[in-house]
């Protein structure tokens, strides 16, 4: 029988570790500032409950303050359960707005059966929050996205896309007059399922993404899995390995301009140590 004792304690320990890590990547990249209104992207799933979950216990107890609105896409999937977020929200105190679009019945009728779904449904939301931010006044868009997302994408540009980039803690909008941020960056997929499944969060599948085994980003987070089992740590390495940069010892001409290096007679720490013995520092992004 679990002692409940235990259980309370083990629930605290993973929500102070969720709001610590999402509390430094904000800090970190500078993601919400005095007088911010931040939109938060809520889709039913665990990862977007998490996610405001977090920033409604970081509000209060933020050295400045801002603002927290939810928006919720309806994208009019069959069977979706309308009632379940307003009911929820209402019940947390949380100001919210429901958008009805029917981008299902676009993706199902332009992507072929069989094929990934996950771009087109992708753009489609961006767009109809893009909107609905304007519309709100926000001054920042809250994104779900976790630590496993992140290194899932670089693993997929890496493999499939032949480019060396992943999905930014915080980036403009195309258009130049949004700023997306993901405040979960640090934050491990494992650990928001534990948190939603100890919060009893009432999760809404998706039956777009959700229905689609066979995509090439769960191959990856699988492989990712497998890497952590086998040796422990190596995923926060390569989180930690993304903010440490050298273009000097890569081999993009964009970055750095290898044509026109010369000799300068001057001693340069970064010239040739990529030929030195590494020395290994242990990941900096603790999950403990």
């Amino acid at each position: 029988m679990t002692d409940p004792r235990k259980s309370r304690y083990e629930g605290n320990k993973l929500a102070k570790r969720l709001r610590r890590q999402a509390g430094e990547a904000i800090a970190d990249f500078g993601m919400i500032e005095a007088g911010d209104r931040v939109m938060v992207c809520l889709s039913g799933g665990k990862d977007s409950y998490g996610l405001l979950d977090v920033l409604l216990a970081l509000r209060d107890k933020a050295p400045v303050e801002f603002e927290l609105v939810a928006v919720n896409l309806d994208q009019k999937q069959p069977g979706f359960p309308a009632r379940v977020l307003p009911e929820y929200l209402a019940a947390r105190g949380v100001r919210f707005r429901i958008v009805e679009q029917d981008t299902y019945s676009v993706v199902k009728r332009l992507i072929p059966e069989g094929r990934t779904m996950c771009s087109l449904c992708s753009r489609l939301r961006r767009g109809v929050l893009y909107r609905v931010a304007g519309e709100l006044g926000a001054t920042k868009i809250a994104l779900g996205h976790h630590r496993d997302d992140i290194l899932a994408t670089f693993f997929l540009n890496l493999f499939y896309g032949g480019t060396l980039k992943a999905m930014p803690a915080k980036l403009v909008s195309d258009d130049g007059r949004h700023v997306v941020i993901r405040p979960l960056a640090y934050v491990r997929e494992d650990d928001l399922a534990a948190y939603a499944a100890a919060q009893d969060f009432p999760i809404i599948p998706c039956v777009l993404c959700g229905s689609q085994e066979n995509l090439q980003r769960k191959a990856v987070r699988s492989m990712l899995t497998e890497w952590e089992k086998r040796y422990p740590g190596r995923v926060a390495s390569i989180l930690r390995a993304l903010s440490d940069v050298r273009p000097s010892h890569l081999l993009d001409r964009k970055l750095f301009d290898f044509v026109g290096l010369r000799a300068k007679g001057i001693a340069d720490s970064e010239g040739d140590t990529a030929f030195d013995p590494q020395s290994f520092r242990e990941p900096q992004f603790s999950d403990a």
